[in-house]
Parts: structure tokens; C-alpha cells; sequence
């Protein structure tokens, strides 16, 4: 999901141990993840659904509410990344937008869900306009706080022990978020006050999270300092220099929004096809309970057979799944668990090689130009991964408006039509199972830095 493991890694080659962070600032920074891995999961595992299952918005319309909102995070996220980077407000050009982050995110997220005496178009754009003043609070969080470790130290081995406890708290907010926030929005039959105590949960969740990293970073060093380029035709200038960067962001991008498809299909994908709107809890587990398990694995196999090689089996796996999804309505529950459990398999991968990817591109880019700019590939890449994860939404929502989906409020459950039970069931799978095929040929064509030799950038 988020841009939110290793991607700010400046290359040593002869590394010399720096001195240790303190402990409080190494697990303090990775609380931050509580923020970032819950506000990636939880929209787009409710939103859609919420605005066409409990607010009566036609889909087409729901999915524009979904997609527009993050769509802006594209322009957004340089714009913050740059006034970071210029900052000299006191406590440093990071910690001060940690804090008017963790100030404005949560309240506005709980708005989201308000659910307000509206319905249809009303409470679309009612929708649209808080997803989008959170979608901004939320980059004025995350670009900083991606940034930081590559300034808190330039020891490797100590950037390496901070980057884990924000992988540790990274897969602990996605596993909270995606099973409390579904089973408390669906206590009570999904009425708008389910909703409305859910965004507050997770309301609280993210300001525990971001008031967390800004308070225990407030003694952490700066021993470097990370800028992007001046604006953004530059910073897009860059991308076009290196090759290996922007194949590596396609297939990326590409992941991410087969990603994104499947979370805005799956609590359909539950009512629907399953036959309950509970059935998403355990759905989710089967996706995500496999993160802390395998990704070591991954990892491991990464160290022995190269990332690349890593990133292609994991990708792999993660289409083979998706197309046995398909087959759910014919094969029955059980099998749509089976391959769900599968694709969470492929996620732990998906979760963390691309961005080791990303991080020895960034790297090698430092080696070949002699500059440093983890700021300004790790703004595009956020950018790019925002913006597919909310086309992922908007792509459903398509599938459901021209498969005849017919959306309802919380009190009016309709009955739908079999070509909208075909359109759930192939968006939720074949769909994906493309998008994954298309990674793969971009992911042929990325040079590994670590495997070959240098080459021009084409």
C-alpha cells in the first residue's frame, strides 16, 4: 500500500558505523506507520462501498467522489515535499508538518463518515469535499515523514533498524484498520451511526499514531539533509534521466492499481458473492494475515535469488490467485478464501520488494549523478501510488456502473441483477489478474542495479 518501507536510502559503499539512535526516537518514527498504513487501507477498503451501499450514490458518481480527492494528492504531494524541503520553521523542515498533519487528519476523517441527512448526489460531493481536505492533511504528514530517516543518520545498518519498526507498525495499522474498522461499520447492519463510530475509531487511531511520531522525533538528530528538485517540471526531468527508475515505477503503479481494484472490490465481492457484509473480516485476514509471516520469507529469497527475481514470483503468485477468485461462485466460499489467501501471500511480497527496489534504484542514481534526491523519487512514487490506488476505486466503481449495479441505502437493500453479480465477481479478479500480467513486462525490462552493470539511461 503506502510508499512507506526503505525509500530513503543514500548509497555507501564503504559504510562506517554511525552512532545509535535512541531507542525512543527508532520506535517512535515507525508509530507513524500506524497513520500511513491505516488511512491506505481503510478508504479504500469502505469508501466506495459506504457511498453506494449505505448513502444510495449511483456508482459512476461514487467512484469520481472516490477517485477526484486523491487524484489531487498527484499535485499535492511535490507542492508539500518542495515547502519541506525550503522550511525553517522552528523544530526543524519535517516535525512542523507532522504536527498540523496529525492536528487536521484525524477530525477531518471522522467527517468522512458523518453521514450527514444526505443522499445521491448531495452526499457525494459532500464526501468528495472531506476525502479531499483529509487527502491534503494527510500529504502534509506523509511526504515529510518519508523523508526522514535518510536525515536522521547515514549509517546504513541504523537507517535499517529504524525502517523496521515502521515495517513492524506498518503491518500492525493495516491488520487493525482492516478488521476493526469493517466489523464496526457492520455491527449494526451498516446504518449511517455504524459509520459514524467507525470513522471516529479510526479517527483516533491515526492521531495516536502522527501526534506519536511528532512527539518522540523531537530528538532526533539531523545529520543530513534530503532536498528535491525546484519544481516539479524538474523533478519530472529527473524521472525521464533514469531508466530504471521509471520501469520500476510503472510496474509499481500498475501493482498498485490492481491493488487498489481488489480493496474497493472486496466488501462487494463479500456481500454479493459470499453472501454476508461480515464475511470481509475474515476475507481480510486471509489477505493480510500472511504479511508478518511471509514477508521475512520474501525477504530472505530476495537476499538469495536477487529482488528482482523476488518481485517476479511474487507477482506471479499474485495473478494466479486473482484468477482462481474468479472461479469463487462456481467453486464456493471456500475456495474464494483459498485464493485470497494466496493473493495475501503475493502481498507480503508486494509490500516490500518494490520499495528495496526502490531504494537500491535510489541509490544507484546517487552513484551515477553525485546527487541526492530521495526527496524528489520518493515524492513522485508517493504521487504515483496515491493516484493508482484511487483510479483502482474509480475503475471498480466503472465496472459496477456498466455491469447495472443498482446502489441502495442502509434501510433499502435491492436485489441485483446477475450481470451486476458477473461484474463484481470478474472486477475483483480478472481485472486485477491483468493489471499484474501488464507489472510483469515492466518489471522485465528494470535494470537491477545490484545485479548489472551500469548502463546509460534510455
Amino acid at each position: 500500500m503506502p510508499a512507506d518501507v526503505r525509500t530513503d536510502v543514500t548509497p555507501d559503499p564503504d559504510p562506517v558505523p554511525g552512532p545509535r539512535l535512541p531507542r525512543q526516537v527508532r520506535i517512535g518514527y515507525g508509530l507513524g506507520s500506524l497513520c500511513t498504513g491505516t488511512f491506505a487501507t481503510v478508504p479504500g477498503l469502505i469508501l466506495l462501498y459506504y457511498l453506494t451501499d449505505v448513502l444510495a450514490v449511483p456508482a459512476a458518481v461514487a467512484g469520481a467522489a472516490v477517485f477526484l480527492p486523491k487524484a489531487w494528492d498527484v499535485l499535492i504531494n511535490p507542492l508539500v515535499g518542495a515547502l519541506s524541503d525550503r522550511s525553517r520553521l522552528r523544530g526543524g523542515p519535517r516535525r512542523p508538518f507532522l504536527l498540523t498533519g496529525a492536528c487536521t487528519l484525524p477530525p477531518l476523517f471522522a467527517l468522512i463518515f458523518a453521514a450527514p441527512p444526505l443522499r445521491g448526489a448531495a452526499a457525494a460531493g459532500y464526501v468528495a469535499a472531506l476525502f479531499l481536505l483529509a487527502a491534503t492533511a494527510y500529504a502534509v504528514f506523509q511526504v515529510p515523514y518519508v523523508t526522514m530517516p535518510a536525515e536522521m543518520t547515514e549509517d546504513p545498518g541504523e537507517r535499517r533498524r529504524v525502517l523496521g519498526w515502521r515495517v513492524t507498525f506498518l503491518g500492525v495499522a493495516i491488520l487493525l484498520s482492516g478488521a476493526l474498522a469493517p466489523a464496526i461499520a457492520h455491527a449494526d447492519g451498516d446504518t449511517p451511526e455504524s459509520y459514524r463510530l467507525m470513522g471516529l475509531a479510526v479517527a483516533a487511531l491515526l492521531a495516536a499514531g502522527m501526534f506519536g511520531a511528532w512527539f518522540t522525533t523531537r530528538r532526533a538528530p539531523a545529520v543530513a539533509r534530503s532536498e528535491a528538485e525546484p519544481s516539479l517540471r524538474a523533478q519530472l526531468a529527473a524521472v525521464r534521466a533514469s531508466g530504471p527508475f521509471r520501469h520500476l515505477a510503472a510496474m509499481w503503479t500498475l501493482q498498485a492499481l490492481a491493488i487498489g481494484v481488489m480493496l474497493a472490490g472486496v466488501q462487494y465481492f463479500a456481500t454479493y458473492t459470499l453472501g454476508s457484509p461480515g464475511a470481509v473480516t475474515p476475507l481480510f485476514a486471509c489477505l493480510i494475515g500472511p504479511l508478518v509471516l511471509f514477508m521475512p520469507l520474501w525477504n530472505r529469497l530476495a537476499r538469495l535469488r536477487g529482488t528482482k527475481y523476488a518481485q517476479g514470483c511474487a507477482s506471479a503468485l499474485y495473478l494466479a490467485g486473482a484468477v482462481a477468485l474468479a472461479f469463487t461462485r462456481q467453486g464456493g466460499p471456500a475456495l474464494g478464501y483459498a485464493a485470497t489467501a494466496v493473493i495475501g501471500i503475493a502481498y507480503a511480497g508486494l509490500q516490500l520488494l518494490p520499495l528495496t527496489m526502490l531504494a537500491d534504484t535510489i541509490a544507484d542514481d546517487a552513484a551515477r549523478t553525485g546527487k541526492r534526491r530521495a526527496a524528489t523519487f520518493t515524492g513522485l512514487w508517493t504521487a504515483a501510488e496515491t493516484l493508482a490506488f484511487a483510479l483502482g476505486a474509480g475503475l471498480f466503481a466503472l465496472v459496477l456502473a456498466a455491469t447495472g449495479f443498482r446502489s441502495s441505502d442502509a434501510g433499502h437493500r435491492v436485489e441485483q441483477p446477475g450481470a451486476a453479480l458477473d461484474g463484481i465477481a470478474l472486477g475483483m479478479s480478472v481485472l486485477p489478474a491483468v493489471l499484474a500480467a501488464a507489472s510483469l513486462w515492466m518489471l522485465h525490462r528494470y535494470r537491477d542495479p545490484l545485479q548489472e552493470e551500469p548502463a546509460h539511461a534510455d
